[in-house]
């Protein structure tokens, strides 16, 4: 199944939304610069911008001429879809201009001189920052390269969100024509576009497009899956159509007797919504009651609670599924009225309730706010949109987390949709992300509240730091001038703000009390050779004490940390100072024999050292691992997306590099988890399919569930990740398998090697 059929129209009676219908889908035939022209002098006739536009589109015609998509396909064709896009949102000139020339700096041989005389700096500023780093030469893995390619896209985006915009339409055109790259790069492409683009666009609140990212991108990751759901929400709309028109209809009626304005759609959840909702909560497709939700739009606020009333007033109203985001809008701008009620024959539907203005701003997000003002540096005049100076916050953490896995697990952990709002005891309300303790509330406050925090009353009483706040909550933080953060609180912090305050303070200290050691063991080293560590520290012997270190421009507090570390021999920097009086090589790591041979060439590492595997993560060959430097144990080998590496890379220094050894053969340990429907044979059907795939199980655990829903837990052997991933794709082809997981926990750091 290509991209293009999934947005295909099905026949549906008017007013209910097809899930695959994301209702901007632009066929390609169609794109031409007159469209892009027509379209723009609807919102924006200004003869000037319409007269840049078209300088633009030749400017780019003329750079990308004789160059071809992979469709075959003239590569004009892109920017021109780009632009169309973003005129759809109606943005204003410098943006579409951006979006014609995106791919210019890259891909041709125009200069950013002849941008700037033609169409000034912004624009140039802004294009650079679409740019991908892809022009640049990294010697670093696909991940490191993802993730600086992110950095310099969030700093130029901060100063101006266009540049996200561009972005956000290049990547949906994209994904609209990906059936023509290999299956490889479709699925790596589809991935990023799942982790990051789409919940993007949902921050941005353009919904359109981050629904139509979503399905997109599981299409492509997971085909059969996708085309199955598709089916049985296709078969579910035949079924349901007159019920879901007679209750469209009832609840006009309503609204007319009422004398309240407004008018009722019905719409059916986008695919990936549903899986996500199968797979998050465990239930098979059939126990999913809301596939159908139903939207009254109506002219004022009033009328919004009015409306909610007269529904609790026919249906049922079920407890706890009453969200009110008109008070208390989301951070994406997004206003509305929810309530999930029990409809005739005890059918769930849920009702959501807004403005014409709410309803604009749903779809379009940031772009429904967009003005035809600038500010006085060029930048589109916003009002104060919550989003712009969430933005700002993900600045200041890049900014503070050097590692770049770890800046880009805090983004994605960030840019996840659920939020809850707790008050300040005066009354202010803060949004936080879904599982934000009050230590993460503390920090939100200020870095110093936070480092001093011992307790906080919610709601009135007293409760620990790790408490889960829930919206509503009136939180008060308690602090102590002699309190300090610890590293167990990094085990239950949920916001990036938090835990890189409190990685710093730690790593600070933890460089403060190893910077003291290392001295003290340099001190004591010195008097054996009756001299003064002092002496040391001056020239001409300082040169060389700096030079134990790798940095670039090292301190002596380095070099005491090293020692401190262990990384380092006090003894073996004296003798190399005062060569005459005997030698001894330098170590980083004293070797140790080997108790178990692993597949793994630790770089810059000995012979003999003592290698092991992770068992929080179980790496296997194919996966990119990093190893970690122990007190006593060697060096633990994990994935690089080891959740155990948010708190291990606290000591930058003891993560040395690793790569796989292609030339030694083993079998490895993996845990599997496998949610299915509760029914006889499941246990034999998973465990013959992951048999026959020459994988050995080595346990085998069964998981009560809720729901009707069975889980199983496997440990399993394989020999590298292409064979688990023929694994885990068998499994979950098998008929009743919801979801196939592998597991990686923050806890048992170490797993004995099978030799």
């Amino acid at each position: 199944m290509n991209a293009s059929s999934l947005l295909a129209n099905t026949d549906r009676p008017e007013g209910i939304s097809d899930p695959t219908d994301h209702g901007h889908a632009l066929p390609e035939g169609e794109v031409t610069l007159d469209r892009l022209l027509e379209t723009v002098a609807r919102y924006n006739p200004n003869p000037e911008g319409l007269d840049l536009i078209r300088k633009a589109y030749n400017m780019a015609l003329e750079s990308h001429e004789g160059q071809k998509r992979q469709s075959g396909d003239s590569y004009i064709k892109h920017p021109l879809n780009v632009a169309l896009i973003l005129a759809e949102m109606r943005v204003d000139t410098n943006c579409l201009v951006t979006a014609l020339l995106h791919d210019t700096l890259e891909d041709t041989s125009l200069s950013p001189e002849v941008i700037e005389s033609t169409f000034g700096k912004k624009v140039l500023h802004l294009i650079d920052g679409v740019t991908k780093i892809g022009k640049f030469q990294f010697k670093k893995s696909q991940a490191e390269k993802q993730a600086e390619n992110f950095r310099k896209m969030l700093l130029s985006m901060s100063e101006d969100i266009r540049v996200l915009l561009v972005k956000l339409a290049d990547r949906l055109h994209n994904m609209r024509t990906i059936e023509w790259l290999d299956a490889s790069k479709q699925k790596i492409i589809a991935q990023e576009t799942l982790d990051i683009y789409a919940p993007l666009a949902n921050r941005l609140g353009i919904g359109w497009i981050k629904s139509e990212l979503e399905d997109l991108s599981f299409s492509v990751l997971d085909p059969e899956t996708y085309a199955d759901l598709r089916s049985r929400v296709a078969r579910k709309r035949k079924e349901r159509t007159n019920y879901i028109e007679q209750i469209i209809h009832s609840v006009s009626q309503s609204l007319v007797e009422n004398a309240i304005p407004g008018r009722v759609e019905g719409r059916y959840k986008h695919i990936y919504s549903i899986y996500r909702k199968m797979t998050s909560q465990e239930i098979p497709f059939d126990e999913i009651y809301d596939l159908m939700g139903i939207r009254v739009i109506t002219d004022t606020k009033l009328h919004c609670y009015g409306v909610l009333g007269l529904l609790h007033g026919i249906y049922k109203p079920m407890a706890g599924r009453i969200k009110d985001f008109i008070a208390v809008p989301k951070s994406n701008m997004y206003q509305s009225l929810h309530t999930t009620v029990i409809a005739p024959e005890g059918v769930l539907v849920e009702f959501q309730i807004r403005t014409e203005e709410m309803h604009r701003v749903a779809e379009e997000g940031v772009a429904a706010h967009w003005n035809y003002k600038e500010n006085s540096d060029g930048t589109p005049a916003f009002p104060d949109l919550k989003v712009v100076n969430w933005l700002r916050q993900l600045v200041e953490w890049q900014k503070e987390l050097s590692d770049n896995q770890e800046f880009m697990n805090s983004v994605k952990l960030n840019l996840f949709p659920d939020e809850v709002y707790v008050f300040t005891p005066a009354g202010d309300v803060r949004e936080m992300i879904k599982g934000s303790t009050a230590i993460d509330f503390a920090y939100g406050i200020h870095t110093e509240v936070g480092n001093r925090t011992v307790g906080a009353r919610v709601n009135g009483r007293w409760v620990p730091i790790k408490t889960v706040l829930e919206s509503g909550d009136v939180v008060e933080i308690i602090t102590n001038p002699s309190q300090t953060p610890s590293k167990d609180w990094l085990r239950f912090v949920a916001t990036p703000k938090a835990r890189a305050r409190i990685r710093h303070w730690i790593k600070e200290e933890e460089m403060r009390q190893s910077a003291e050691i290392g001295l003290r063991s340099l001190e004591a080293e010195a008097q054996k050779f009756h001299r003064r560590w002092s002496e040391f520290t001056k020239p001409p012997f300082l040169g060389t004490v700096l030079s134990f270190s790798d940095l670039s421009d090292p301190t002596l507090e380095d070099i005491y940390s090293r020692i401190g570390f262990g990384r380092l021999s006090a003894s073996s920097v004296l003798r190399k100072l005062l060569p005459g009086q005997g030698e001894e090589p330098v170590s980083v790591i004293t070797p140790s024999p080997m108790q178990e041979r692993v597949p793994i060439v630790v770089r810059g590492g000995g012979k003999d050292l003592l290698i092991g595997l992770a068992g929080c993560c179980s790496p296997v060959p194919g996966e990119e691992i990093v190893g970690y430097v122990t007190r006593g144990r060697g060096i633990i080998v994990h994935t690089a997306d080891c959740p155990n590496l948010v708190h291990l890379s606290l000591e930058q220094d003891r993560i040395v590099p690793a790569v796989w050894d292609s030339s030694k053969d083993a079998i490895f340990d993996v845990h599997l988890r496998v949610s299915m429907e509760d029914k006889p044979g499941m246990l034999a059907a998973v465990s013959a399919v992951i048999s026959e795939r020459g994988a050995n199980i080595t346990h085998a655990e069964v998981k009560p569930s809720k729901h009707r829903m069975g889980v199983l837990d496997f440990t399993i052997t394989v020999e590298n990740l292409g064979h688990l991933q023929e694994i885990m794709t068998r499994v979950q082809h098998v008929k009743g398998v919801v979801r196939v997981q592998r597991i990686k926990t923050s806890s048992e750091p170490f797993h004995t090697f099978n030799a």
